[in-house]
């Protein structure tokens, strides 16, 4: 997506020093996290204060879209994600600004199966995210954070969606990757995201992020070309030979495109008074906080 404006969004991150983060919306924070010393994750405290960007689907839309394509395939997809562009572009208090942005399912692997299970019983409004997992509790392990608590699965909502979920035609979760946070944040499609772990699945999620500058993906793949032809030269002569050289060709293609997704850095803007007023919105917000981020 090539968008022209605003400069400054309505959802934004703002900073400040000693690995300071907020998320604003509009001019109300709706997360605060710092990030550890020892850069082995970070401390977050959500506000409650967060209203998704999207307007809330109907179920004529979610039928709509099944009878279009085939729920969880690429024409599908492309019509979600088009359907959250369009929302997007036409939200002020959403997360897009003047660039070259993404909107796609994960291309990079980044859910890590066995973090699912984490979400639902260690999701609370203050808590902490590892990001290597250096002897830090096993539930600290997540990989998507949502912006607002999510809701029981008994919940009326939920109990719709997770019919939508038995049925195959759950639309998808819409996430926002935050580099600063080091993981995506839901934008919209909390009560779906609780809707499938409920059922034991797992949601369909497309991933907005930055798209990175051409030349960025153009040099890795340079040097990952430079390592293909050095495995393929030192490949020996034989009967497996050519197996092998198949292989490194499969491999080579996976980093490729493993390459071509990757994405820029989340812009942040400085947070206006910096420490002393991070601070004093901290204590207002999410008051008794107290993170404990020099470990």
């Amino acid at each position: 997506m090539r968008v022209g404006f605003p400069v400054r969004p309505g959802l934004r991150m703002e900073c400040a020093d000693g690995r300071r983060l907020v998320l604003v919306q509009g001019a109300v924070p709706v997360l605060f996290a710092r990030q550890r010393v020892t850069h082995r994750g970070l401390h977050y405290a959500r506000t409650g204060r967060y209203v998704s960007p999207l307007a809330p689907l109907r179920a004529e839309r979610v039928r709509a879209y099944a009878e279009f394509a085939e729920p969880g395939g690429a024409a599908w997809t492309e019509r979600w994600a088009a359907h959250a562009e369009a929302e997007l572009r036409a939200a002020d208090a959403g997360p897009l600004h003047e660039g070259e942005w993404r909107l796609a399912p994960d291309a990079s692997d980044w859910f890590v199966e066995r973090h699912w299970s984490h979400l639902l019983p260690y999701d609370t409004d203050r808590g902490h995210l590892t990001w290597f997992g250096y002897g830090d509790p096993d539930g600290d392990a997540r990989d998507l954070l949502p912006l607002r608590a999510l809701s029981v699965p008994e919940a009326p909502r939920v109990k719709a969606y997770r019919r939508h979920y038995r049925e195959g035609v759950l639309p998808p979760v819409f996430a926002w990757w935050i580099s600063g946070l080091n993981v995506p944040v839901v934008l919209d499609g909390h009560d779906r995201l609780t809707a499938a772990l409920a059922e034991g699945g797992r949601p369909e999620v497309l991933i907005l992020s930055r798209a990175a500058d051409p030349r960025v993906p153009a040099l890795y793949g340079e040097r990952l070309v430079e390592l293909y032809e050095e495995r393929m030269e030192a490949l020996e002569e034989g009967p497996l030979r050519a197996v092998r050289a198949s292989g490194e060709a499969r491999r080579l293609a996976r980093e490729l495109a493993a390459v071509a997704d990757i994405s820029a850095p989340t812009r942040a803007w400085p947070f206006p008074g910096g420490v002393p007023a991070w601070e004093g919105a901290a204590a207002s917000y999410v008051p008794g906080w107290r993170p404990d981020a020099e470990r």
